[in-house]
């Protein structure tokens, strides 16, 4: 479980940077079939995509810590859950979207389920491995003994 968290979390982080540079680079041209929506929602595509990198990069940082943080996972999965209320508000509120944004809604609706489920199975496989261990290791430094 622990490994399955590290691998989605640097899964995660890798497509969320990637598709925030494609909104940063591409403009309304990453939107499907907006290409033409004007400066303003450009603006605004391209200011989100910034933003997108950005929770990207702190998905990366997450998979990089030993254990990986389990209260961080979980906020990162409210604000993509977040993101997926939103979309089904913009539905509600202006009907059935691009195929490709209801695709994305499911995404963002059914992952972060997942990762409450598995948030603290780093944390727990870490302090499993630290009471599996014979005392006198771990009392032991973890640099070697000067002679």
């Amino acid at each position: 479980m622990a490994r399955a968290l590290r691998m989605f979390a640097w899964l995660m982080g890798v497509a969320c940077v990637a598709i925030g540079l494609f909104h940063v680079i591409g403009g309304n041209a990453a939107i499907p079939g907006e290409s033409d929506a004007g400066a303003t929602l450009d603006s605004l595509g391209r200011f989100f995509g910034a933003i997108f990198v950005g929770y990207g990069l702190v998905w990366l940082w997450a998979a990089r810590q030993s254990p990986v943080p389990a209260r961080v996972v979980r906020w990162l999965a409210a604000v993509f859950l977040l993101g997926g209320i939103g979309r089904i508000i913009s539905l509600a509120v202006h009907g059935w979207p691009h195929p490709f944004q209801v695709t994305l809604t499911v995404i963002e609706l059914a992952f972060p389920p997942i990762w409450f489920w598995l948030a603290d199975a780093d944390e727990h496989a870490s302090a499993e491995q630290a009471q599996n261990l014979p005392r006198a290791e771990a009392d032991t430094p973890s640099r070697p003994m000067d002679r």
